[in-house]
């Protein structure tokens, strides 16, 4: 069985364009009830905004966040995973990287985001068969 990041990626993201105010991209994590939006710009994805670049970027630095932008918090370079990747080689990009969640791009296209809770899952089924397949076949023959 494969283990591939478009079996564990989340196929609905949530978007937002970086010309929006930070305001307009809180309101919307609360709405859709997720903690993250791929930031757009002119319709082509540029970064991530998370609760945590809310916290840092915006309340740490007791900025308004009316007279912010999307564009000016938003974590970029976006660090992406193609579809077809191993779902260990995407843990181990978020790991050394200190990210929770991973949008999944191939040639422009957004597929998905994979995230760390997916991650784990995948990885604890990934353990889970390999703990049976070396049972089964270090188990004495005709037990």
């Amino acid at each position: 069985m494969s283990y591939l990041v478009k079996h564990y990626m989340n196929k609905e993201v949530r978007i937002i364009e970086d010309t929006a105010s930070v305001v307009e991209a809180a309101q919307k994590m609360v709405e859709t009830d997720e903690g993250y939006l791929l930031v757009l710009n002119k319709g082509r994805l540029s970064g991530i905004v998370t609760e945590n670049d809310f916290v840092k970027k915006v309340l740490a630095q007791r900025l308004d966040p009316q007279k912010l932008t999307v564009r000016e918090i938003m974590s970029t370079p976006l660090v992406t995973v193609d579809p077809e990747e191993d779902l260990l080689k995407a843990y181990d990009m978020m790991k050394q990287r200190k990210i929770r969640r991973l949008p999944v791009v191939k040639d422009g296209i957004i597929y998905g985001i994979v995230t760390a809770s997916a991650v784990a899952m995948g990885c604890g089924e990934y353990v889970d068969r390999s703990v049976r397949d070396i049972v089964r076949w270090t188990a004495p023959f005709g037990v």
